[in-house]
């Protein structure tokens, strides 16, 4: 089946780098389509990698996801903090329904060296929110930036080195690093080196609900709130939930089939079509 996905990528002109696919017996493959550096930036497939950070506080009666957020990072609020960020909720940041009217904190398309401040957290508890938490859907890296923020205050380890131990090293991913923000704390939203092969396992401890091989990385319950939630993997067609990234990158899994497919590119679109059978 990976021979015909690179066919496709080839006969479509996309530029894609690498694909991987697993099932839910843990066997993976991986095709190379065009030759490139093997560990690569997963962009915001990186925040399926956060949101499983949260779900292990979750399992472990850390964190709650009616918890505010304002409570954990209280010792970081600014004077002048807009008043309705009293009311935002875990479950809204994982959301992305904060409260803003656009997009913040996107260091992948902004200058980042033009920020007014080489503090992330205050730039964004600074933003005045212009809807009620909860409401509106506004899609914004600032919302994952906060949720590393949350896992570092809550575990007392920054979020690359809490998940390092209990989820990639468990999985045997081979060279990863993720990218931090001037203090430190990795961005949550994007960022994220792995390799293809490393990062087609999230998608095969999804078909598992959790386990890997005998051991739970994360809880079934928690598995199956981020499917009802939609906390980034959305059913994009017959049975597939995919999370994708800038320039083309994917992580899809279809409990059915107990299958999960990655890619990473460098493309204009996220090629959720060639994995797709018609």
């Amino acid at each position: 089946m990976l021979k015909k996905y690179k066919e496709k990528a080839i006969e479509n002109n996309l530029n894609i780098y690498f694909i991987a696919q697993g099932d839910k017996n843990y066997q993976i493959e991986k095709e190379v389509v065009v030759p490139a550096n093997p560990t690569c930036n997963c962009y915001s497939v990186a925040k399926a990698f956060t949101v499983l950070a949260i779900g292990m506080l979750y399992d472990r009666g850390l964190i709650k996801l009616d918890d505010l957020l304002v409570n954990i990072l209280s010792k970081y609020l600014p004077s002048s903090i807009d008043s309705l960020w009293q009311q935002v909720t875990i479950h809204d940041v994982l959301s992305h329904k904060i409260g803003f009217d656009s997009g913040l904190l996107d260091i992948d398309c902004d200058d980042a060296s033009l920020y007014e401040s080489s503090d992330y957290l205050k730039i964004v508890l600074n933003k005045k929110l212009t809807h009620k938490p909860g409401s509106v859907y506004q899609y914004t890296d600032a919302a994952y930036y906060l949720l590393s923020r949350v896992v570092c205050e809550v575990s007392g380890i920054e979020l690359c080195d809490f998940l390092r131990p209990i989820l990639m090293e468990k999985l045997k991913f081979k060279e990863l690093a993720w990218s931090k923000c001037p203090y430190g704390y990795s961005m949550g939203a994007t960022g994220l080196y792995i390799r293809t092969e490393d990062m087609v396992k999230l998608g095969i401890l999804f078909l598992n609900k959790g386990m890997w091989y005998n051991e739970e990385i994360v809880s079934k319950e928690w598995i199956d709130i981020v499917i009802a939630n939609r906390y980034e993997f959305t059913h994009v067609k017959d049975g597939w939930y995919a999370k994708g990234g800038m320039r083309g990158q994917l992580l899809m899994f279809n409990f059915e089939l107990g299958k999960s497919i990655a890619c990473h590119s460098y493309e204009s679109r996220i090629p959720y079509d060639i994995f797709i059978e018609n």
